[in-house]
């Protein structure tokens, strides 16, 4: 086999492609008042919840929702690979004994915007990152930069709030998979915060692109909607 010349192979990615789930009630709020989120989904679709981490190369949530939930964040109810996981923790304030940092099946990269803590684990990265805009939360595109340089092509955004909001502001979502349970709370945590939007002719808009039901759940899949799609 004669090898392409290499300027025309194509340019590797600028971030890897992103997907944004997370499961909501029908008022669109992933937790009560109080916090409490679990569970909002049923069994079924929270087997396709991991069968996603196992299409992912990468898992992303915040701090908050790592001390909340102190989740493991790994493949256990399909076969699959591990992905790697990243937390997002600006303020470096989760626990040295949460999961993530505690738990060695699987790597973890713990970002931060503060300089790397002694003392981690072998399985956790340390990657020290500029902050967001305004110096909230963490650099997002210098996030997905070095993860494309890292080798991931696939993330998987989980959550919560913040980091939901914080990646749409920037526009950076390709594809959102939505969890819709038939449920209504009232008040409690909505899954998008404020993106400053004041013009409906300014919403992010996604194109549908599939709708199906897993027990009583139905799951919404939709893509980016480009901007020729966008002035159509």
């Amino acid at each position: 086999m004669i090898a392409e010349p290499r300027d025309s192979l194509p340019a590797a990615p600028l971030r890897p492609h992103v997907t944004l789930h997370f499961a909501q009630t029908l008022d669109g709020r992933i937790a009560t008042r109080t916090g409490s989120s679990r569970w909002i989904s049923g069994p079924p679709a929270t087997r396709f919840a991991h069968e996603l981490r196992a299409e992912a190369d990468a898992v992303i949530i915040g701090s908050g929702t790592a001390i909340a939930d102190d989740p493991l964040l790994t493949v256990r109810l399909v076969e699959g690979r591990q992905p790697l996981r990243v937390v997002l923790d600006a303020r470096a304030r989760l626990p040295r004994s949460s999961k993530l940092l505690a738990d060695a099946s699987t790597a973890t990269i713990h970002v931060t915007c503060s300089p790397a803590r002694d003392g981690e684990a072998a399985h956790v990265e340390a990657w020290r990152l500029p902050p967001g805009a305004g110096g909230v939360g963490v650099d997002l595109d210098a996030l997905l930069q070095r993860l494309a340089a890292r080798g991931v092509s696939r993330v998987l955004v989980e959550g919560g709030n913040r980091v939901i909001t914080a990646f749409l502001r920037r526009e950076l979502v390709d594809r959102i998979v939505v969890t819709v349970a038939p449920m209504i709370l009232g008040a409690g945590i909505d899954a998008v915060g404020d993106l400053g939007i004041e013009r409906l002719d300014h919403a992010l808009r996604f194109t549908p692109v599939r709708v199906f039901s897993l027990g009583d759940d139905v799951l919404i899949e939709l893509a980016r909607r480009r901007s020729t799609e966008a002035s159509a």
